[in-house]
């Protein structure tokens, strides 16, 4: 237990399927921030399945302060070609902002390097919103750096389904 001089403890550990709501809500909160609530649509029951289920497309990792969850950082393989090596890819990580500043930013970021260390992956890469010049700011002072010549393009629902008419068929 912490009292009113000392910082709160806060630890690292990784998902587990009963964090699922969890995870909801923090991504929620997440959304809110980022002013992109109306696409956030993820619910217990999809990452259940996605995270946890039989074929896990994605981990998380949660972040706790006295036991209780405040942040997250959700991740997944990559594998870069030229490399010729796995990497990792941060899709999203997110620390409430009543405990921002504590570190927990820090350390979620951390631990996601050693996993991908020990992994033996050669990169660990995630995308920013232009706007949000803290998180930015963040990043650099660790090391990251933009790919400012690179483009992050996305086709998704209707567009999605509209290009498969192109796939050959199944034989």
């Amino acid at each position: 237990m912490s009292d009113a001089k000392s910082k709160p403890r806060f630890t690292i550990r990784p998902a587990v399927p009963d964090d699922a709501e969890t995870l909801v809500n923090l991504i929620r909160e997440l959304a809110i921030y980022e002013k992109l609530e109306h696409f956030a649509k993820a619910s217990a029951a999809d990452l259940q399945k996605n995270l946890f289920g039989p074929r896990p497309y994605a981990e998380a990792l949660i972040a706790e302060v006295d036991s209780v969850p405040v942040g997250m950082a959700l991740f997944f393989h990559t594998f870069s070609t030229f490399r010729g090596q796995p990497g990792i890819h941060l899709e999203d990580v997110f620390v409430q902002p009543e405990h921002r500043g504590l570190g927990i930013g820090k350390a979620l970021l951390g631990t996601l390097a050693r996993i991908a260390r020990d992994r033996g992956c050669g990169r660990l890469e995630w995308a920013v919103l232009d706007w949000n010049k803290s998180a930015i700011g963040f990043y650099k002072s660790l090391g990251g750096a933009p790919l400012d010549e690179w483009t992050v393009f996305r086709i998704a629902d209707e567009p999605l389904e509209r290009l498969t008419r192109y796939a050959p068929e199944s034989s």
